[in-house]
């Protein structure tokens, strides 16, 4: 059996544990894989060369333990999907064309496919075409697919922000500065919340909680009247400003993206509180480097599980973190929902124990409004090494 697999969209920590585990499964099995490079337009052909390669056991060996990704990727290209008049997403029919030749040219028989939304959807049309596919989730946003209780690459980037932050509190503190660090995420506070918790941070704002400036000036300066030196503050780049999203204009190709939140919010909070005041935008460094233990983990994981969905003929799905399994689910229902952070969720009742300002409550209020402890009736009971979805229904 021939299988490919290749990775699209940004890179993150534990591509390349994924891509291992894929590979040697597929090994064990006496199948051949094909690494398709720089994403979907590895499945184009190019001038004088080919882009893809056969991937063995010695060439993927020990590569979960390295960032980045092997096979390369591109965040755009050839296979934007877009919507036809008829309210339909499809890729650009000629660009359909020439992939499927070189997917028959080469007998593949499935593919597996790292990526975001974006990436899942254009593999749930290559499905469409006849070409079995099994999506495996990517990002380090934890944004993607609320089947799932983690996506590999999140924790890698939560310890850089983790990390970070420990060496800023340090400089912070001889100089008795606020410092505001600004984080990726996107949309979601996953990667603002757990860094800050991880690292004490004392304010966190993110785009799930709608915050009140004058209510964090107002708490700011009253945790530095307790003689607090320092004082950290985590912004997620999704977090609006005076009810607006901060954006860079790209002026090479027009875009607009995230980002800039944090050099702007430093600026007030100096002006408004008298605390001098340094920003810090962590940027790539989330998404670079080495995967942590959890990742490498995790991505060995859903690369194995996406050789045995194969195996069974079970396409069109999407590999989950269920608990303490690896799941799947139909890659539509993937990609339907983002997840975001829930305001009401237990993580935020131990971030406000804590004592993290979000800024939507004033003092007096964070200090009145105590969480108050789960009554043994409305407790759950502690999960025993639950099944999962899957292996429950056999």
């Amino acid at each position: 059996m021939i299988i490919g697999i290749l990775n699209s969209g940004g890179d993150c920590p534990g591509i390349n544990a994924v891509i291992e585990g894929y590979v040697s499964a597929a090994y064990r099995r006496g199948w051949r894989v094909i690494g398709f490079h720089d994403g979907f337009e590895g499945l184009l052909p190019v001038a004088g060369g080919r882009r893809y390669e056969t991937l063995t056991p010695n060439k993927t060996h020990k590569i979960r333990a390295y960032g980045g990704t092997i096979l390369g990727t591109t965040s755009t290209g050839n296979f934007k999907v877009v919507t036809n008049k008829v309210g339909r997403r499809q890729v650009d029919r000629d660009v359909m064309a020439k992939a499927k030749k070189t997917i028959n040219a080469l007998g593949l028989q499935a593919l597996a496919v790292i990526g975001g939304s974006g990436s899942a959807r254009t593999a749930k049309l290559l499905s469409e075409e006849g070409l079995p596919v099994i999506s495996i989730p990517k990002t380090i946003n934890n944004d993607l697919c609320s089947d799932s209780d983690y996506t590999f690459g999140f924790h890698s980037a939560v310890s850089v922000v983790t990390e970070s932050i420990d060496r800023i509190r340090t400089t912070a503190n001889a100089h008795q500065r606020m410092m505001v660090i600004e984080v990726m995420g996107d949309m979601s506070g996953w990667i603002g919340l757990y860094g800050g918790i991880a690292a004490a941070a004392d304010v966190v704002l993110i785009p799930e909680i709608e915050y009140d400036l004058d209510k964090v000036i107002e708490c700011i300066k009253a945790r530095k009247a307790t003689g607090q030196r320092e004082i950290i503050v985590v912004v997620a780049e999704g977090s609006r400003l005076n009810g607006h999203l901060v954006t860079v204009h790209n002026k090479e190709n027009g875009d607009e993206r995230l980002g800039g939140i944090g050099n702007k919010l430093s600026h007030i909070l100096q002006e408004r509180t008298g605390i001098e005041t340094r920003y810090c935008v962590l940027g790539h460094t989330q998404r670079g480097g080495s995967p942590c233990a959890f990742d490498r983990i995790l991505g060995v994981r859903f690369g194995v599980e996406a050789v045995k969905l194969i195996e069974k003929k079970d396409f069109g799905k999407t590999v989950v973190l269920n608990g303490l399994n690896i799941d799947n689910v139909p890659i539509e229902e993937a990609v339907a929902h983002h997840r975001f952070v829930n305001p009401e969720s237990q993580i935020i009742s131990t971030a406000r124990d804590l004592g993290i300002i979000f800024g939507d409550r004033t003092p007096e209020e964070m200090h009145r409004d105590r969480t108050p402890a789960t009554s043994a009736k409305s407790a759950k009971p502690a999960r025993k090494c639950c099944k999962s979805k899957s292996a429950a229904s056999k």
